[in-house]
């Protein structure tokens, strides 16, 4: 019985002892929030900005790939031994040139046989025709003759079209790659001969942000730099994509662009900034930005306190956002302490960064 009477005087004691503590404490600091002026509720020195209208270039940056105005792999339409491959790997071809030769001395022969069937076959409807005009034969005697004749035309003509399948040539001019192919290879529909590839001109794909999908149109004026590299050059639109990404909510644009020195290669990454005109409106630094779930918001200095904003942001640049909706000119806009900063917390201005 006399530890317990012990333990609980102890307990006693330093609950009292605690008290006059946390008493001391509060005198010192001026209270909860007081004192310092760091504590909750209490003036925070911060920087403002004061949202004004400025001259906005209104431009979008993106992220583009070069792709080939035409390219096709280069395959046969019929099976057979390759007799003669008539390209030079990285060369330009033109439109027409014979790539390849498949054997077609089979095609040949029947052809020849055909020749002399048909020569045969119109000597026989010519007799047929004089011999119905006396009305020495019957009308289906002669029909059987001129038959034959159109009968024969139609499998040479078949004939020529196999023929032709024997030859792979090229469906646009452009440019050879590297073949895959040799000489005596038994070739089928299946096996790529070669790619060919159309440089010039060159196309240009890259996607915007859907939002912007009623700013860009057919005839928009782009300008594009290769990574690694200060030049810029410049493209036209020559398509947008009817359909937005619903994954991305992106919009797919392309872009013609000459290329007579064959500068751009199909696969080259491309930086693109697509102006989409300039206008006056309210621009903040991106730093007192504060992305959420439902969107972005801004603290704002409403009597002497910080107050959260929501806002809708346009195009941005490397520092600064624009702001379409959720401010008015001449509103102050906090500009430092952003990460500690809470809604309705008291701030003192200590500087103002654009007066």
């Amino acid at each position: 019985m006399r530890s317990l009477w012990i333990v609980g005087l102890v307990i006693i004691a330093m609950v009292i002892g605690k008290l006059f503590l946390f008493s001391d404490k509060q005198e010192k600091t001026g209270g909860p929030g007081g004192g310092t002026g760091q504590g909750k509720g209490g003036a925070i020195p911060v920087d403002i900005y004061l949202a004004k209208k400025q001259e906005n270039a209104n431009v979008i940056y993106a992220s583009g790939t070069m792709i080939a105005n035409e390219e096709v792999e280069l395959k046969s339409e019929t099976s057979g031994r390759l007799i003669k491959l008539n390209i030079s790997e990285g060369n330009f071809v033109q439109k027409g040139q014979l790539i390849a030769k498949l054997h077609d001395a089979d095609i040949l022969a029947r052809l020849k046989k055909i020749k002399y069937e048909e020569e045969l076959a119109a000597q026989v409807e010519a007799r047929q025709k004089k011999l119905l005009d006396i009305n020495a034969i019957s009308k289906e005697e002669y029909d059987l003759a001129l038959n034959k004749v159109n009968t024969l035309s139609a499998d040479k003509e078949a004939l020529q079209v196999a023929l032709a399948q024997t030859e792979v040539r090229a469906p646009f001019s452009g440019r050879i790659g590297l073949k895959n192919i040799s000489v005596g290879a038994y070739l089928t529909p299946s096996i790529t001969i070669a790619t060919l590839v159309q440089t010039n001109p060159i196309k240009m794909d890259f996607t915007i942000p859907e939002k912007y999908n009623d700013r860009v149109k057919k005839g928009s004026k782009v300008s594009f730099g290769l990574d690694g590299s200060s030049d810029k050059f410049a493209g036209t639109v020559m398509a947008v994509d009817p359909k937005i990404d619903e994954n991305l909510r992106t919009l797919k644009v392309r872009c013609t662009i000459t290329n007579s020195g064959e500068k751009f290669k199909p696969g080259m990454f491309v930086k693109v900034d697509v102006n989409l005109g300039s206008t006056q409106s309210i621009l903040v630094p991106s730093e007192t930005l504060i992305p959420f779930i439902g969107g972005k918001k801004i603290y704002v200095v409403r009597g002497g306190k910080a107050t959260e904003q929501n806002v809708i942001t346009g195009v941005r640049s490397d520092k600064m956002v624009e702001i379409l909706e959720g401010l008015q000119v001449g509103d102050s806009i906090v500009a430092s302490g952003i990460m500690s900063m809470k809604n309705g917390q008291g701030i003192k201005i200590k500087k103002v960064i654009n007066p």
